[in-house]
């Protein structure tokens, strides 16, 4: 009994002299320990290691360092109690600029800001960015970046230019909030890429209806009256202009017509044509007394001289003009009944008496009054009138009416003086 006691008691002994010795050893262990403060990706922790270098630290804390990851110290480095470790793993991102260059960047930088100023890029405010520039950074991140051009765009005539980040002309018009109607016309399509190098231009069309109204005018018919003196005009139906309306398409581009077409017309009202009666009685003359060459001269001579007298103003001789004084005036054409005028010429004619009379207004400086003429286009005539206007080389013709001195108008003649 006493000696399976004794073996008992020796058991024990050992049992508890191997557990001092290993409570010994794991405290002096410990105690040996570096005591290290670690960061990872912002968290930080206590570490106490055994580890102889940086490198042994990361990999008991089972972090592998990559190329792109950010690392306070060497891996070489060794362990030192208190030492600060900082490490940032890199994360993988995809950038891509204008919608044609993707590339992939790493990067240990917190916010999208942060990394774009990394590497050294800069947009401007007009540069449209995916995500704004206090965004976190995370792993497989897309960003996207439309860098603004300036486009020349004209609409209706109107140039500007404007900043936009647009890539086809649909995606322009809907940030500009323009609107084509039907018939509006542009030099591009709306699939095409937009250019910094291609204006864009919009045409502004109209269509509209344009109804004018438009008068036509009166024909003249002229009929021969046999009642009327020769080469006087009468006016027996007064004509009546028409009106006609016309519709019009007209295309408008940019405020500007550019084309006109007749649709319908239509008459509103027809014109009606003029009668004018026109003169052709013609005036028989009286035959002219002539004085007996065995006349008594004491039984009439008074009566014989006054006759004499009428017929040297009113009667002209067509006697030979072959010696005649011959001169080339400007003529014009006058009535008895103008306004003003008593119808009685210088030498006493009674114009309105006689309408048919030959007389002529002249400057009596160059053809003195009382001559025989025989005027182009006129016949023989009396120069035995005068006229405030009627100076030097001109010569007024006495016609019987208006209508005539009008038709008339102004013409140069070749003038006869005969006597």
């Amino acid at each position: 009994m006493l000696k399976s006691a004794i073996s008992h008691t020796l058991i024990w002994a050992s049992v508890i002299a191997v557990l001092c010795i290993a409570f010994l050893v794991t405290v002096s262990y410990e105690a040996t320990k570096a005591s290290v403060k670690v960061t990872q990706n912002g968290q930080t922790e206590l570490i106490r290691t055994h580890a102889n270098t940086i490198e042994d630290l990361l990999s008991e804390l089972e972090v592998t360092v990559q190329q792109h990851d950010e690392l306070s110290h060497k891996l070489s480095d060794p362990v030192e109690y208190g030492m600060d470790v900082n490490y940032i793993a890199s994360k993988s991102i995809n950038l891509a600029i204008d919608r044609t260059n993707t590339e992939e960047y790493y990067t240990t930088a917190s916010t999208v800001g942060e990394f774009l100023s990394e590497e050294g890029l800069e947009f401007k405010e007009r540069d449209e960015l995916s995500h704004s520039a206090d965004a976190p950074i995370e792993q497989g991140m897309d960003i996207e970046v439309n860098q603004a051009i300036q486009v020349t765009f004209e609409d209706g005539g109107e140039e500007q230019k404007v900043w936009t980040t647009a890539s086809t002309v649909e995606e322009f018009l809907q940030n500009q909030e323009i609107t084509l109607n039907e018939l509006d016309e542009m030099n591009l399509t709306k699939k095409d890429p937009l250019s910094k190098d291609q204006p864009l231009t919009i045409t502004r069309v109209e269509k509209v209806t344009d109804i004018v109204e438009e008068e036509v005018d009166y024909t003249v018919e002229t009929r021969k009256d046999d009642s009327l003196p020769k080469g006087e005009k009468e006016i027996v139906a007064t004509g009546e202009k028409g009106l006609v309306t016309k519709e019009y398409e007209v295309i408008i581009k940019n405020g500007e017509e550019t084309s006109r077409e007749l649709i319908e017309e239509n008459v509103e009202k027809e014109s009606q044509k003029e009668v004018v009666a026109l003169g052709t009685k013609v005036e028989k003359k009286a035959p002219t007394a002539t004085a007996s060459a065995s006349s008594s001269p004491s039984s009439s001579s008074a009566g014989s001289s006054s006759s004499s007298a009428s017929q040297t103003s009113t009667t002209v001789s067509r006697g030979d003009t072959n010696g005649a004084k011959t001169l080339y005036m400007h003529a014009t054409a006058y009535t008895a009944n103008c306004s003003g005028c008593s119808g009685i010429t210088a030498t006493g004619i009674n114009l309105k008496a006689n309408p048919n009379q030959k007389v002529v207004a002249v400057d009596p400086n160059i053809i003195p009054l009382g001559s025989r003429v025989w005027v182009e286009g006129y016949g023989y005539a009396v120069a035995g009138d005068t006229g405030g206007a009627i100076n030097g080389k001109r010569i007024d013709l006495f016609v019987s009416s208006k209508s005539q001195a009008q038709s008339f108008g102004r013409k140069n003649v070749k003038v006869k003086i005969l006597d």
